[in-house]
């Protein structure tokens, strides 16, 4: 999917997720809550949380204009009108609450589609926030995770 919501014509690059993130321990060495590797590790947990739902209406975005490039981490997509409804940034660090001038792919997107809501992953911190004309909300990856997982079994 692109920048505005709709499909590419030709896939360049795609995102690959274990289904279980412990087959990543398995096949390599385990990783500590401060590696590099585990924002990956969340992204996937996060993702299969959300295979549960048997939702076929999520993507990620990723885009190239000019030398700029582009991604978000989640976007649901109402299928019939082509539009993205909401966005999910996954990251593994509280640093964007006090930075989010560094979410601009984020920002971008939201600015396309006319998203004035996102959400954005953090270790350990809950807040919401108004910035660039976007009401981001913050929520720790593990109870965002949590959310997901209670959602698909009380529905």
């Amino acid at each position: 999917m692109h920048e505005k919501s709709s499909r590419f014509k030709r896939i360049t690059f795609f995102k690959i997720y274990l289904t279980n993130t412990s087959i990543r321990s398995a096949m390599f060495s385990p990783i500590d809550y401060t590696d590099d590797e585990m924002g990956l590790m969340v992204e996937t947990a996060i993702y299969a949380q959300w295979m549960h739902e048997k939702n076929d209406s999520l993507r990620y975005a990723r885009w190239k204009v000019g030398q700029t490039e582009g991604e978000v981490d989640m976007v649901a997509i109402d299928t019939l009108k082509q539009k993205a409804t909401w966005c999910l940034e996954i990251k593994w660090s509280n640093r964007f609450i006090t930075r989010p001038i560094e979410l601009k792919s984020l920002f971008y997107f939201c600015e396309l589609n006319n998203l004035n809501t996102a959400t954005v992953t953090t270790i350990d911190k809950d807040l919401s926030l108004m910035y660039n004309n976007v009401q981001l909300r913050f929520i720790p990856a593990a109870v965002y995770a949590f959310k997901i997982g209670y959602y698909s079994i009380t529905k």
